[in-house]
């Protein structure tokens, strides 16, 4: 593990997870853009997670994955489920097309919906770039194949990230840096560099907050650095005469690294909270001080689908 991982192992499904909860449209657009033409964005769109959650409770933990199951409407009236899957495990998967069929049938015989399967690929080998699951057995045969975006193919287009306004470029280039930069000096030059992008792009406040928060929670840094990093954003902010992001709430950031991953998931988990449904009120934070590691995991996973702060905590 680099220095970079030293507070906690790296955890990059659930700020994908975030950033397609909050850019759908935007994240089409980018790596997809002409399945993004198709959609009639004015009907608007839902998130079908529990109907995800239910094909896939077999699948395998122990891998990391960001999937999203969103119900859209083609220009042509009628409704379309897309499914989204970010392969964000280090390490290429061999049976990847096949689980990318498994899901799509079981979809498809479960409810009968046409269903859209996109995939990105986050990994660094150039060579893993699976588009087709193919079988054939005594005349019997199918072929499925599905869009795949390979993200490091963007390095090549690194100028066009920067310059594009769509948010989800952020989190392309964070997710980039995050699989390439080891050196825990050079990721802190970077993050703070893409934390001043962020600034300049003259995003809403919401924006700018949800968008610094998935880039911190992708490129992590040693220990040492993370008080340094909160000097530079500190200045940054005063710069731009923005204080968007809350100083005070950085420091107890890095402090509840420091004391240890429990203290420091809960006081992550508080800022996704305020993020997304204001400041915790008294018996939320008596939930979160008395949790354990596991519960905090567990509430920080749901609050990326949960339609109400008691839907986080409920059994």
């Amino acid at each position: 593990m680099s220095d970079a991982d030293t507070s906690r192992s790296s955890d990059h499904d659930s700020p994908w997870k975030m950033a397609l909860d909050a850019y759908c449209q935007e994240f089409l657009g980018l790596l997809f853009p002409d399945i993004e033409k198709q959609v009639d964005w004015s009907r608007g769109y839902s998130f079908l997670d529990n109907e995800l959650q239910k094909i896939t409770a077999d699948a395998n933990s122990g891998r990391r994955y960001a999937d999203k199951l969103i119900r859209v409407y083609a220009r042509d009236g009628s409704e379309t489920w897309v499914l989204i899957h970010v392969e964000v495990q280090g390490e290429p998967e061999d049976d990847f097309a096949e689980r990318m069929y498994t899901y799509q049938y079981r979809l498809r015989d479960r409810y009968g919906m046409d269903v859209v399967s996109l995939a990105v690929l986050a990994d660094t080998r150039k060579s893993f770039r699976p588009t087709t699951f193919h079988y054939e057995r005594w005349g019997c045969e199918l072929t499925y194949t599905f869009p795949t975006a390979k993200l490091i193919d963007w390095e090549q287009h690194w100028e066009a990230l920067e310059q594009s306004p769509n948010e989800m470029s952020l989190v392309v280039m964070a997710q980039l840096h995050a699989k390439r930069l080891k050196d825990g000096a050079t990721r802190k030059d970077t993050k703070v560099a893409l934390t001043r992008m962020l600034f300049e792009r003259g995003y809403e406040r919401a924006e700018v907050v949800r968008l610094f928060i998935i880039i911190d929670w992708m490129i992590q840094l040693p220990h040492g650095l993370e008080p340094i990093f909160i000097d530079e954003v500190h200045e940054i902010q005063e710069e731009q005469k923005m204080a968007y992001v809350n100083t005070i709430e950085r420091h107890a950031l890095a402090k509840g690294r420091q004391e240890g991953e429990t203290r420091g998931m809960a006081v992550s988990l508080r800022s996704l909270i305020t993020l997304k449904f204001g400041e915790p009120p008294a018996w939320a934070e008596e939930r979160i001080d008395a949790a354990s590691t596991d519960q905090l995991k567990g509430w920080t996973k749901k609050i990326l689908t949960a339609d109400s702060l008691e839907a986080v905590f409920a059994h």
